[in-house]
């Protein structure tokens, strides 16, 4: 039975699983660093691209090849890489598409460590982030030029939990011969959202949330969909002279599967920001219980988001749960449960009284993290957009007592009470 025909349930488990000759049920972890080539004619295919192997764990490990496979087929792309980093993934994919000069027209609602690798590190090696005033349609075309050479959002942004309207911005991305790249990681590596199936051409995902689960390992990977048409022009790296491999033509030579090629044989071989075996491993385990935590995940954070809602000392709640959310409906159309595991709070009061209400929390982790099994709470103002100016918070919709709040896997009830306690000593 073909990948595409299994639900998603089943291929959390048996995606990327092949019984090896040990007939072992668990994937074997692989910590080596090289592999013994069996002739030098056969080395030498490998390091032309004209034969598939293994060269050094840098670029490809048996370990890491099986947890690929298993988050290509959850998607549906035609393959994956995995990084050692949520935004060492995004790092490789701007890389592989922008040169010096040209840029990329991005979502203002990003993470704070995009933002910074945007519109500072990127800045300074020459590849320009132009953020829009909004993430709609409009606003995004409108700082498209001849030299753009990507669309950025994140499918629901962070912490604003605002939705992108990923359709309606592939059609813009694909207008102009570029691709849209979205950053999945609240979609929880497309159990709650495919942006492939509303247009998107490339995901990029911090594989350390929701993936792994459990925060016991850092990743990230890229999801190539393999849908869009590198021969249009814009991307001579990847459809032109490879100057790193003798001229070979990477569209010409691998087909759809061209731009996670680049990615690897030229990003990862160049930056080098590979995950180890055993932390690949830990993200294959995390994957066989995707579902059954993050359907947990979605409805505790339906019970809590009600409960700070009704309290008198919570100023606001933004739950895109919720029908007065601006993105409800557009969680509605992209995400499965129509919300993510994620909600934001501001709380009435000050900065120094949202301060102690974090430090009151005996349940909830004070980490700058989602997606755990534990329950986290996070003030962006201090941690996560600490970076930026006040300008750009705002923008981000970042203020004093605004928290953060990804469930866990805890009974949600434990967690209500452990926040009535702690709003009670504001």
């Amino acid at each position: 039975m073909s990948d595409r025909k299994l639900h998603f349930e089943t291929l959390q488990i048996h995606g990327g699983y092949h019984v090896d000759a040990s007939q072992a049920r668990g994937i074997a972890i692989h910590p080596t660093a090289a592999y013994h080539f069996p002739t030098c004619d056969y080395a030498a295919n490998l390091f032309t691209l004209s034969e598939a192997g293994y060269i050094y764990t840098r670029l490809h490990n048996p370990t890491t090849a099986a947890y690929e496979e298993r988050v290509a087929a959850l998607y549906g792309g035609v393959g994956a890489l995995a990084t050692s980093a949520g935004m060492s993934a995004i790092l490789l994919t701007i890389t592989a598409l922008a040169n010096a000069g040209q840029n990329i027209v991005a979502s203002p609602y990003l993470y704070g460590g995009t933002h910074n690798q945007f519109v500072i590190s990127l800045r300074n090696v020459g590849i320009e982030c132009r953020l829009a005033k909004s993430d709609s349609p409009e606003d995004m075309a409108a700082l498209i030029d001849e030299n753009t050479r990507a669309l950025f959002v994140e499918s629901m942004g962070n912490p604003t939990c605002r939705v992108a309207d990923i359709e309606a911005l592939a059609k813009v991305a694909h207008s102009n011969n570029i691709p849209l790249i979205v950053d999945n990681t609240f979609g929880a590596g497309g159990y709650l959202c495919n942006p492939f199936e509303w247009g998107a051409d490339i995901i990029t995902d911090s594989a350390t949330k929701w993936i792994n689960g459990h925060g016991t390992a850092m990743g990230g990977i890229i999801v190539d969909g393999g849908t869009f048409d590198w021969g249009c022009g814009k991307f001579p790296a990847i459809d032109g002279p490879s100057e790193g491999y003798h001229g070979l033509n990477l569209y010409e030579a691998f087909g759809s599967q061209a731009f996670i090629v680049k990615c690897r044989v030229d990003g990862m071989r160049d930056f080098g920001c590979c995950p180890s075996p055993f932390d690949a491993y830990l993200m294959m385990l995390g994957l066989e219980t995707l579902s059954l935590r993050v359907k947990h995940e979605v409805e505790s954070a339906y019970k809590l988001a009600e409960f700070c809602r009704n309290h008198p000392k919570v100023e606001r709640v933004s739950f895109v749960g919720f029908e007065d959310h601006p993105s409800h409906e557009l969680a509605k159309k992209y995400y499965k449960f129509g919300a993510s595991a994620v909600l934001t709070i501001e709380l009435k009061g000050t900065l120094e009284s949202t301060v102690k209400f974090v430090e009151s929390l005996k349940l909830s982790g004070n980490m700058t993290m989602i997606g755990d099994s534990i329950s986290v709470v996070t003030h962006p103002a201090s941690t996560t957009h600490k970076q930026l100016s006040d300008e750009a918070k705002r923008a981000a919709g970042i203020t004093p007592t605004l928290l953060r709040i990804s469930l866990g896997l805890e009974n949600v009830e434990d967690i209500i009470a452990d926040y009535e306690q702690a709003l009670a000593n504001l």
